[in-house]
């Protein structure tokens, strides 16, 4: 089992793509390839945090529909465009969510926060979407030490991203944090 991250996929979206030149020819070649990039690596028992904005504007019907093909245990961490979704297609819905883990506190939220709980010592690491970068930020934050991570699709090929990427994506700062 693994545990991936996502967040502004915006399935159904047409203004998306020119928005954020997303390479795309259309809503459905977004949505279909999306869908697709997700279900190549994410297996039925693999968990994947979704850090909002998972669609916009469409109907809930259609919404749930896209979300049903979606491979894995979803998480929803609300984002600012999430509607009413059907909420048997998660396993928990939350607006903001903290776990540990290898004595490592990950901050999940929809929005990029510049404080957030143990910011300052210990080696916890935010993850967020909803500012649509391109990878050049998530460099830039490292390179920083901003243990700060975008982790929507436009950031990340239109792929989710693993937790041992996050891990090790950041294993340097972290051991600095953390005194190993």
């Amino acid at each position: 089992m693994e545990i991936y991250f996502t967040s502004d996929l915006h399935l159904g979206h047409r203004s998306v793509i020119e928005f954020n030149n997303r390479p795309f020819k259309d809503v459905e070649d977004m949505n279909n390839t999306l869908i697709r990039n997700f279900n190549s690596i994410i297996h039925t028992n693999d968990i994947l945090y979704i850090l909002g904005d998972l669609t916009h504007r469409i109907p809930e019907s259609k919404a749930n529909e896209l979300i049903k093909e979606i491979k894995g245990k979803k998480i929803l961490v609300r984002g600012n465009h999430d509607g009413d979704y059907d909420k048997s297609l998660f396993e928990e819905i939350y607006d903001y969510r903290e776990f540990n883990h290898d004595k490592i506190k990950y901050v999940l939220m929809h929005y990029p926060l510049m404080e957030w709980n143990r910011s300052r010592y210990n080696g916890s690491i935010h993850l967020h979407g909803h500012i649509h970068s391109d990878g050049i930020y998530n460099e830039e934050n490292r390179k920083n030490g901003i243990l700060r991570y975008d982790v929507g699709v436009d950031a990340n090929n239109y792929y989710p991203v693993s937790f041992s990427f996050i891990k090790n994506y950041f294993i340097d700062s972290i051991h600095k944090e953390i005194g190993k």
